[in-house]
């Protein structure tokens, strides 16, 4: 009986470390999956898509949460300045609207609309891809480099260090990472915290 209990408690902590792990997601250097989701045009993207790119600005937010509000006017200016240079914005919505009902497909549609998003602002549908990349806030970044072997991770965490106030920023964690892929240098700062609402899965 002792040694079942043993055994029982041995493989709760494997199945905890092993979920654990998974829930971690990426790091940098790791090689991101593609993935294939609804825009809000109704047609399905995937990074594959973007022929002439060289990398994305991947962003995971939402509809509903009050610092995802408050970078979408920085997130469109991003795309207009880095889509261009080959990293354009590739913005997902990771939120199960059972759970956060503002944040449902027809909502997002709404939002895309009255804000003029430029750039494909898709739904993890079922919610599968964030835990892949280990996303926990709106907004979390992962910028990607694509190369040969696929697309690796070169910075995660924060667009810049004041979601409270855009003039107040005086790291822009994000473009530095750009700029830096752009001119062929090292990222100086490749992670930072993600500042934002808890994702609703």
């Amino acid at each position: 009986m002792k040694g079942l209990k043993i055994s029982a408690i041995a493989l709760l902590v494997a199945f905890t470390m092993a979920f654990s792990s998974n829930i971690e997601g990426y790091k940098v250097g790791d090689i991101a999956t593609d993935f294939s989701l609804k825009n809000v045009d109704n047609t399905m993207v995937s990074l594959k898509d973007y022929k002439d790119a060289k990398g994305f600005i991947v962003i995971f937010t939402c509809n509903h949460c009050p610092f995802a509000k408050a970078y979408e006017d920085r997130i469109i200016a991003l795309d207009k300045k880095y889509a261009k240079a080959g990293y354009p914005v590739i913005a997902i919505n990771p939120n199960n609207p059972e759970k956060q009902k503002d944040d449902s497909f027809e909502l997002m549609q709404v939002r895309a609309k009255e804000k003029g998003f430029t750039f494909p602002y898709l739904f993890d549908e079922g919610q599968k891809i964030f835990p892949q990349y280990g996303a926990t806030k709106t907004p979390h970044v992962y910028l990607l480099q694509k190369t040969e072997k696929g697309n690796i991770v070169k910075y995660i965490g924060a667009i810049d260090d004041n979601y409270e106030d855009e003039s107040a920023v005086k790291e822009k964690y994000l473009e530095n990472a750009v700029d830096a892929l752009l001119n062929n240098k090292e990222i100086k700062v490749k992670e930072t915290k993600a500042i934002g609402c808890s994702i609703k899965a």
